[in-house]
């Protein structure tokens, strides 16, 4: 009896694991794709914004294999070695290659899209960082994002006109108010003065200087709940806001 309930746990658990790799095979979710998959999907949304992808690829990898080929004929000798070894360092150029230019296909597709923000805070550190997106939000898409790390508690605007500009000030003024001396700060995405452009979002807030500890970090937080529980209810504009499901490029192929 034992024997029976044993297999058919066995079973139980093998159809199980058989229709969770299935889910995995088909789903849109890049985290559950396998490597070679991620590549694939990366490419294809690249060369949608860079039709020349395959020619860069492709002199990355050959590039490195004539460096080898020659240095192989001009040594004498383990031709086949230094083959080999320029086509591992091919394939690690071509890899870098793609890298790049995903991350410019991304921020291409978000560049005009409200919360495009999220591409460039999805690159944050997550054991570090932590972001919430369009704490606020108007019916013309204007919106303010927070993320909140090592850095210190930065409020992230975007949107066009006063309107943007007026609601970052607002939501500033609030936080400050709130959180006393804890120094707020903001940032406005675009390509204007005192702007920050949004492919250049990450590396801003990731340069900035260690202001607040994991402690400090939490305690912010905690104090943040009793602003966002009395937030009146956002205004959403008709549609979806794009995230990085729209996106469909892997976060990992980004980051390399």
């Amino acid at each position: 009896m034992a024997s029976e309930a044993a297999k058919e746990l066995a079973r139980k658990q093998k159809a199980e694991a058989k229709a969770l790799k299935e889910a995995k095979k088909h789903s849109d979710n890049p985290s559950d794709w396998g490597t070679i998959r991620q590549i694939r999907e990366t490419y294809k949304l690249t060369a949608e914004h860079q039709p020349r992808i395959g020619w860069m690829l492709a002199g990355a990898v050959l590039g490195p294999v004539v460096v080898g080929v020659v240095v192989g004929l001009l040594v004498g000798t383990m031709l086949i070695f230094w083959i080999l070894l320029g086509l591992l360092a091919g394939l690690t150029v071509a890899l870098f290659v793609l890298q790049r230019q995903a991350k410019k296909a991304a921020f291409a597709r978000a560049a005009d899209q409200a919360g495009g923000a999220q591409v460039a805070l999805s690159l944050l550190d997550k054991k570090k960082w932590h972001y919430t997106m369009a704490i606020a939000l108007d019916k013309q898409a204007n919106c303010v994002h927070r993320a909140i790390g090592p850095g210190g508690l930065i409020l992230i605007g975007e949107g066009k006109g006063k309107a943007a500009t007026t609601m970052l000030r607002n939501e500033a003024r609030r936080h400050r108010q709130v959180l006393y001396g804890v120094d707020v700060q903001t940032v406005m995405i675009g390509n204007g003065t005192d702007q920050v452009p949004l492919p250049k979002l990450y590396d801003y807030i990731k340069k900035l200087p260690k202001k607040l500890s994991a402690e400090q970090i939490e305690e912010i937080e905690y104090r943040l709940v009793a602003l966002d529980s009395i937030r009146p209810r956002v205004p959403l504009p008709k549609g979806p806001l794009p995230t990085s499901g729209n996106m469909r490029v892997s976060r990992r192929a980004m980051r390399g």
